[in-house]
């Protein structure tokens, strides 16, 4: 029997992972936003170099580790439909903004789940995953490059946001539901947080 003064590997890798993200985050830009160069090795970083679009990634996950495998379906259509819309220049009013509490919201639904004890309807808990992640996606549209590197580009960002939504997804699956509700906490901390700068350049 493991002794309380000697916690086990299984209880310090939430610690360690949470420390870990805390320092990655630290180091990055708010928004990493403008447009982008180069093929598959410059897609698969586009998504992790800002902290909006890594958050995104990571929530997802955790919602899909915590409510259902299918909302990871739900992220991948949002994903496409969001990248399209953006590719050929679509946009929206505040978009930094609705990016930002696109964190927030994907957090919130997995801790009102641990709360309640139950999941929202699939169908509800997707929609929102799918609109959330169409939001950072059209970012993203928006800023690909459009010469000849623009489909190796766009594969290694799908290839980026596969490796953390699904690494995220299959960690936690592992560890106690109550560690994916604290990071959830985090995530829509670091929304709210991440909020506060797109408005200051709003009013301005």
């Amino acid at each position: 029997m493991t002794s309380p003064s000697n916690p086990t590997a299984r209880s310090l890798a939430p610690i360690v992972c949470f420390s870990a993200l805390a320092v990655v985050l630290a180091a990055q830009p708010a928004q990493a936003h403008g447009l982008a160069h180069g093929g598959i090795a410059a897609g698969f970083l586009h998504p992790l170099l800002g902290t909006d679009h890594l958050l995104l990634l990571i929530g997802v996950g955790a919602a899909a580790s915590y409510i259902s495998g299918q909302l990871l379906l739900w992220a991948l259509a949002g994903a496409i439909g969001g990248g399209v819309f953006g590719a050929m220049g679509g946009g929206l009013p505040a978009a930094e903004v609705i990016a930002a509490l696109a964190i927030s919201a994907v957090a919130v639904l997995v801790l009102r789940s641990h709360r309640s004890g139950k999941a929202p309807a699939l169908g509800f808990c997707g929609a929102l995953i799918a609109t959330a992640v169409a939001v950072h996606a059209m970012l993203h549209g928006k800023e690909a490059p459009g010469d000849l590197t623009a489909a190796s580009w766009w594969l290694g960002a799908f290839a980026g946001s596969l490796v953390v939504s699904g690494g995220t997804y299959l960690v936690l699956r592992r560890l106690p539901a109550h560690w994916t509700a604290k990071l959830a906490l985090v995530l829509a901390l670091f929304g709210g947080f991440l909020v506060l700068g797109p408005i200051g350049l709003l009013v301005r």
